[in-house]
């Protein structure tokens, strides 16, 4: 048996066939419509359509979302970074393909790929932040999601880390973790430091191409920048108050952090396990509470595919 396991990302949409074992088949991705809305929709269809081309006999799809995803009925509520509200995407895709599909948040299905084949794999409490675009976040309470009395929990990215001022968060808000330590927070204050020749690595780049990603901001850090290393500073401080408070309430036995921005390696987890004891309860602390994932680029689609193996069997209690 084989499905389909879609990740729905601000920046790509990533996909694969995935065996039952866990082996990705095949992997695509194309880049996310910025027009959002509709555009992302189609998108998403025919990136489905293209993975079931080679008849591996695939029964089921899943799909990972970024925002208020109701996982019983497939409903995004709302996804301010695809410009989606009230979207039946379960039964729209069910119609278009058709196949069973099973819809979630896509922090849920990246921490259930991590649970499934990497760094939370055997536990029962866990912590995942997902460092992309934006920030996501998912709770594993005594081995299962916990997904809220409407299936929003574990929007970390939108804890206040500024009681006043700090910048817009997508969702509206200011001074929210997402503004501070998402992708795109990194990408822009990177920008800002090229641009006031605070670093002179960033202003080559942006020079030669146009653009600062999170990605550039990394390698000028781990190249010794003090402007670029200043700013992961600043992300891991937002990030460690946050994950603090989380250990301090609820006791996980690990806290995994993925999504591309944990690609940073070093330059961002020394600052955050520097960080960290400030904010957590010493006796909450372990040497391997700490983890960062170990699949950076493809825990959703392996969650995703892993939910609609289980959701496709008619298997609850995820």
């Amino acid at each position: 048996m084989y499905a389909v396991g879609i990740d729905v990302g601000g920046t790509q949409i990533k996909g694969g066939v995935v065996r039952e074992d866990g082996a990705i088949l095949r992997f695509r991705s194309v880049p996310t419509p910025r027009e959002g809305g509709e555009a992302v929709f189609e998108a998403l269809l025919d990136l489905v359509r293209s993975l079931l081309t080679n008849g591996e006999g695939v029964a089921v799809v899943g799909v990972g979302v970024p925002g208020w995803v109701d996982g019983r009925t497939g409903v995004v509520g709302h996804a301010p970074n695809l410009g989606w509200r009230n979207v039946p995407l379960r039964d729209r895709l069910a119609r278009a393909l058709p196949l069973p599909v099973a819809v979630e948040n896509d922090a849920n299905v990246a921490l259930l790929g991590e649970l499934w084949r990497g760094a939370a794999r055997g536990a029962e409490w866990v912590l995942f932040f997902a460092l992309g675009t934006g920030v996501g976040g998912a709770i594993l309470a005594e081995g299962k999601l916990l997904r809220g009395a409407r299936g929003f929990a574990g929007e970390f990215g939108h804890i206040p880390v500024r009681r006043e001022g700090g910048d817009l968060c997508s969702c509206g808000k200011r001074g929210c973790l997402e503004a501070e330590a998402s992708g795109r927070a990194i990408a822009r204050r990177g920008h800002e430091a090229a641009e006031t020749g605070r670093s002179p690595y960033l202003a080559e780049v942006l020079a030669r191409e146009g653009r600062i990603s999170a990605r550039h901001v990394a390698e000028a850090a781990s190249r010794g920048d003090a402007a670029a290393r200043e700013i992961f500073g600043q992300a891991a401080e937002a990030l460690a108050f946050v994950v603090g408070g989380l250990v301090n309430a609820l006791n996980p036995e690990r806290v995994v952090v993925g999504g591309g921005v944990s690609r940073a390696g070093e330059v961002l987890f020394a600052p955050l396990r520097e960080a960290l004891p400030r904010y957590a309860l010493p006796e909450f602390l372990s040497p391997d509470l700490l983890l960062p994932g170990e699949h950076p680029e493809d825990a959703g689609v392996l969650g995703a595919a892993y939910l609609a193996f289980t959701e496709g069997r008619g298997a609850r209690g995820l």
